[in-house]
């Protein structure tokens, strides 16, 4: 059975920052307090395992404006973590994030990137399907709430089922199909089940694969349930996977809520007019939500949605340029376009990717603006993928060029110092958190998405961006 990649990693990145006023063409990151904040995660863990702030003090998020709706949590408070220290965690999520681009290339049959440079071994297991946010899902009636991994990038929804021939260990009691009045399994010649990418019929039963880029995988049965969202709505006969045999290391979720634009995706199916979320600091026990046709805040940053004809599952924002310190960089328009009759080139927005990927024009112009900003700051050596990293040690604070993304439309998006000046440890490195790639395709991660609510406005074809909405 041919085998297709999918893929979801998150990570946000923390650091307490405050911007300018518009006409600056600088910003002020507080590097003090930043490193603060990622030695107190290890301060009070003698034996180097940070255990799961929910389990210690988990905070519900605010209440959300749709009814339609899903609590939002960081990784470190629903797993905690085993790292010794926030350097050996800053290279896990790297790793995690560069098996996580790999795939996308594989998913669009790229041509493939260069191996990023990384420290350390790649780490076992679905490196790129273990998450860093996850939701909490009711599935089943009565419904079985679990913790599921959220992903722009993929289309198909599955969680682990009994019995199982083969599953991991998960933090919820697996879902027992024998226990939901609702569970009702496909037929081969159903719409859901030929709308697969990779699927095979048993008795007239419609069973589902979904791979990924590590060779781990998740097969089952393909079925339609209940899912309940957290103010007790709910909407039935959504097709998801029933996983019987399940292999990788996905931290104790149940399974992966897909929210990218095909036809299986859960925002399909439940014919959303839109959805947003906001992913709060990665390091702290603070939740947000995933919520369903809300509208975009007030004074969200607008830019237009472009589909591509060779693949529908992302979801294409119109870049046309990038500033550095208030000027424009000189990148071709072309460099940053989606070829609309090729599918080759443009620009996603991923919720799992986490370090902005742009085409090697756009890096090289703007880390060459971005450095002879910052000609004043003391180098250090580059980290895993990022080759422009500073000695912040010795400073409480910063002023670091203004970095803005301008869309085809005329708005612009000016980032907080924190999305893109991040530690790799707790000594004081921080680096520039973008990265070159030798594809077509850029990628604005979730580093850069830190504290802003992203609305996908799927009825009007736009993406919103709303700063310091969490």
């Amino acid at each position: 059975m041919e085998k297709f990649a999918v893929f979801f990693a998150f990570l946000s990145v923390s650091a307490a920052s405050r911007t300018l006023p518009p006409n600056s063409n600088s910003n002020i990151l507080h590097v003090s307090a930043t490193i603060s904040n990622t030695q107190s995660l290890f301060s009070h863990n003698s034996r180097g395992v940070l255990p799961s702030m929910h389990a210690v003090h988990h905070r519900k998020p605010s209440v959300s404006v749709s009814p339609l709706s899903f609590d939002l949590h960081p990784r470190l408070s629903f797993s905690g973590t085993s790292e010794k220290n926030y350097k050996s965690l800053a290279l896990a999520r790297l790793r995690r994030d560069s098996a996580r681009v790999e795939a996308i290339q594989s998913r669009l049959d790229l041509t493939p990137l260069e191996a990023e440079k990384l420290e350390g071994a790649v780490i076992s297991g679905t490196s790129q399907g273990s998450g860093e946010y996850f939701s909490r899902v009711g599935v089943g009636r009565p419904p079985l709430e679990a913790y599921m991994v959220l992903d722009t990038g993929s289309d198909v929804s599955w969680l682990q089922c009994a019995p199982c021939s083969d599953c991991y260990q998960q933090s919820d009691p697996i879902f027992d199909p024998r226990q939901s009045s609702s569970f009702t399994p496909l037929a081969c010649d159903t719409r859901q089940c030929r709308s697969l990418d990779v699927s095979e019929c048993r008795n007239d039963t419609c069973l589902y694969e979904v791979s990924y880029g590590d060779g781990s995988y998740t097969v089952g049965d393909f079925v339609t349930e209940t899912v309940t969202f957290a103010g007790s709505q709910s909407v039935d006969k959504i097709a998801i996977g029933c996983g019987h045999n399940n292999e990788g290391l996905f931290v104790g979720a149940a399974g992966l809520i897909g929210l990218g634009g095909g036809k299986l995706s859960f925002p399909s199916q439940i014919n959303a007019t839109s959805f947003s979320y906001c992913l709060v600091d990665r390091d702290s026990a603070s939740a947000s939500t995933l919520d369903f046709n809300s509208p975009a805040p007030p004074g969200a940053v607008t830019a237009p949605m472009v589909r591509s004809p060779s693949l529908d599952t992302f979801y294409y924002v119109d870049l046309s340029g990038i500033s550095v310190s208030g000027e424009m960089l000189p990148i071709s328009p072309s460099t940053l376009k989606l070829n609309v009759d090729s599918g080759e080139g443009g620009v996603i927005v991923d919720s799992g990717t986490a370090v902005t990927r742009l085409q090697e024009e756009a890096y090289d112009a703007m880390r060459e603006a971005f450095r002879k900003g910052t000609a004043e700051l003391p180098e250090a050596d580059g980290v895993a993928l990022f080759d422009t990293c500073y000695d912040l040690r010795s400073r409480r604070s910063v002023e670091v060029p203004t970095v803005s993304f301008h869309f085809s439309n005329g708005k612009e998006l000016a980032l907080p110092a924190k999305n893109y000046m991040i530690p790799v440890d707790s000594a004081g490195t921080f680096c520039f958190a973008f990265a070159g790639t030798s594809s077509g395709l850029g990628i604005i991660g979730n580093v850069q998405q830190q504290g802003t609510r992203v609305t996908y406005d799927l009825a009007n074809s736009l993406i919103a961006f709303s700063s310091n909405n969490c």
